[in-house]
C-alpha cells in the first residue's frame, strides 16, 4: 500500500500545482477590484465577475498546455507503476 500512498500524494499535489495559476490570479483579480470597489464605493456584483472570468480565460489559455502536459506524464507515470500496484 505505500506506493499506493505515494501515487495519492502525488495526485494530490499535481491538482495544487495545475490549479494554483488560475486561483492566485482570480484572488488577485478580486481583490484588486475589490480595492477599486471599495475607493470608489461602486458596488455592482458584475464587475467582480466579468473581469475574473476574462482573466481566468487567458490563464488557462497560456498555462493550459503546460498543465496538460503535467496531467500526461503524471498519468503516464501511474500507468507504468500499475503492475506493482496490482502485484501486491
Amino acid at each position: 500500500m505505500h506506493q499506493l500512498s505515494v501515487i495519492t500524494q502525488q495526485a494530490l499535489y499535481l491538482v495544487l500545482v495545475a490549479s494554483a495559476p488560475p486561483v492566485i490570479i482570480s484572488l488577485l483579480v478580486g481583490f484588486i477590484i475589490a480595492l477599486f470597489q471599495a475607493t470608489t464605493q461602486i458596488q455592482e456584483q458584475t464587475l467582480t465577475f466579468a473581469p475574473k472570468v476574462i482573466v481566468v480565460f487567458m490563464v488557462l489559455a497560456m498555462t493550459g498546455p503546460w498543465i496538460g502536459h503535467q496531467l500526461v506524464r503524471f498519468t503516464f507515470h501511474v500507468f507504468d507503476q500499475f503492475p506493482a500496484l496490482i502485484a501486491r
